[in-house]
């Protein structure tokens, strides 16, 4: 008769951490190896290579009789880590997929532990209270002058923006979204999602939103208007001009929402903070932790100047928040958020708060742009290629000066499939333009010059038969 195997441990509670000990050597030591052999920013190979070796890995994945933790977590961690786009390689920046800070996911894995769930107090009696001030702190630095200002935990700039739209909606009725040709596309969608007009689309000719084009269409459009404004546009990292922006929108009696998910993190540099000039006097502002604080994903917020206006998601489910338990004194969490189970990402984000402070955060958004700005110098310096124009954030476009957009998208590919560089595009000026999105506060000189050699050299290699 086989022995049946032992029941698996649980993460909780006292023996918790003494279960977790050996698994977490059996996941680092995957991680590592995982990464090793990849050795690289992306696994080469393409889709398929990719699909076959997690396949041959991971089957069967439901076995009549299991493999046991530690064979499962050393297969499965190992396959994931090898075929993954590590962020923390300089020559992975194509997207705002920021590398996490080693604290902030030290700091998840306690939250996966304890496994609260923020949508009752007696589900999260601590965590909840976490979140009350890590939002409060938080939201005072986006409205250092608001009567009551005070944020929401959100998934990203999706959800954010989302809400800002909803709020709107239910304090005005059918408003009539205004936005620029850069604004990301989560504003369109909320937008359908909750049956509102079709965006009215400002034009963008100098990468920003054109104010004269703003005015006029606030001018001829009647009813309730928001105006999404964006702080970090996706493609260029561009900010619109949030003060001129919030004096039309007080002329004409609209509201503001600015999508700061990628920008926003500029609050806690000293010197780049006056970028951000205006942004306390948007009605609603998104800012994604996730990409420039260094994060795992999910680390959004979603920032008002006065609670009040976050009145309209509050919601009552009996088994929840019980009109007498609110009154009896327990906290009410359902109007923090859409969903209703949500982990407790706060912990990351407020560890980080703490173990860094104002000037730390500082520090790395201030060496990430500076190192936004030696690529650009470098590219400027490179014969062949073209810098799209100098950075605001820490986007960076270029291109081979001579090549076609087909040659440029198909550069990027290979690169792609070889797992050399990561690369995004954009479309700006009716050109294909090669994207790095850098997010690594470590990245060196060195990396910066490895990644345009690499474009270099598939450009060379392109040019002559193989």
């Amino acid at each position: 008769m086989s022995t049946p195997p032992p029941d698996p441990a649980l993460a909780g509670g006292t023996a918790g951490p003494d279960a977790l000990r050996p698994l977490l050597a059996v996941v680092l030591d995957a991680l590592h190896d995982g990464a090793a052999e990849r050795g690289g920013p992306l696994p080469a190979g393409g889709p398929e290579t990719v699909a076959a070796r997690l396949r041959e890995a991971a089957e069967p994945l439901l076995p009549e009789r299991g493999t046991g933790a530690e064979e499962a977590l050393r297969s499965l961690v190992h396959a994931v880590a090898q075929g993954a786009a590590d962020p923390a390689d300089p020559l992975c920046a194509a997207h705002l997929h920021a590398p996490p800070l080693a604290l902030a996911v030290a700091a998840d894995l306690a939250a996966s532990a304890l496994n609260p769930s923020m949508d009752s107090w007696d589900q999260a009696p601590a965590a909840s209270e976490l979140e009350a001030a890590a939002t409060r702190t938080l939201a005072a630095e986006v409205y250092p002058r608001g009567a009551d200002p005070d944020a929401l935990v959100t998934t990203g700039g999706t959800e954010s923006n989302l809400l800002a739209l909803l709020l709107a909606r239910e304090r005005h009725g059918a408003v009539q979204v205004v936005c620029g040709a850069g604004t990301h596309h989560s504003v369109r969608r909320a937008a359908w999602l909750l049956g509102l007009p079709e965006p009215v689309t400002v034009p963008v000719p100098s990468g920003t939103i054109d104010l004269a084009a703003l005015d006029d269409a606030l001018t001829d459009l009647h009813g309730p208007l928001l105006v999404a404004a964006t702080a970090g546009t996706t493609d260029t990292g561009r900010i619109d001009p949030l003060p001129e922006i919030a004096d039309l929108c007080e002329r004409h009696g609209a509201e503001l929402h600015v999508d700061a998910a990628y920008g926003g993190p500029l609050l806690f540099s000293a010197s780049r903070r006056s970028l951000l000039n205006g942004l306390d006097r948007a009605h609603s502002v998104t800012i994604d932790l996730h990409k420039m604080g260094w994060q795992p994903v999910a680390a959004g917020l979603f920032a008002v100047p006065d609670r009040a206006r976050l009145a309209p998601l509050g919601h009552t489910a009996d088994y929840l928040n019980a009109d007498d338990d609110t009154e009896a004194g327990l906290p009410d969490l359902l109007g923090r958020s859409l969903r209703t189970t949500r982990r407790p990402d706060i912990l990351k984000i407020a560890v980080t708060l703490r173990a860094l402070g104002r000037t730390g955060l500082g520090a790395l958004v201030d060496r990430t742009c500076a190192a936004a700005h030696l690529l650009a110098d470098l590219i400027e310096k490179t014969p062949g290629l073209e810098l799209y124009e100098r950075p605001t954030l820490s986007t960076v476009l270029f291109r081979p000066a001579t090549a076609t957009d087909e040659r440029t998208a198909d550069i990027r590919r290979t690169l792609l499939a070889e797992g050399r560089v990561v690369l995004g595009r954009a479309r700006a000026d009716d050109r294909l333009w090669l994207k790095a999105t850098l997010l690594n506060p470590h990245a060196t000189p060195g990396d910066l010059a490895a990644l345009i050699q690499e474009v270099l050299i598939e450009l060379a290699e392109g040019s002559t038969p193989r």
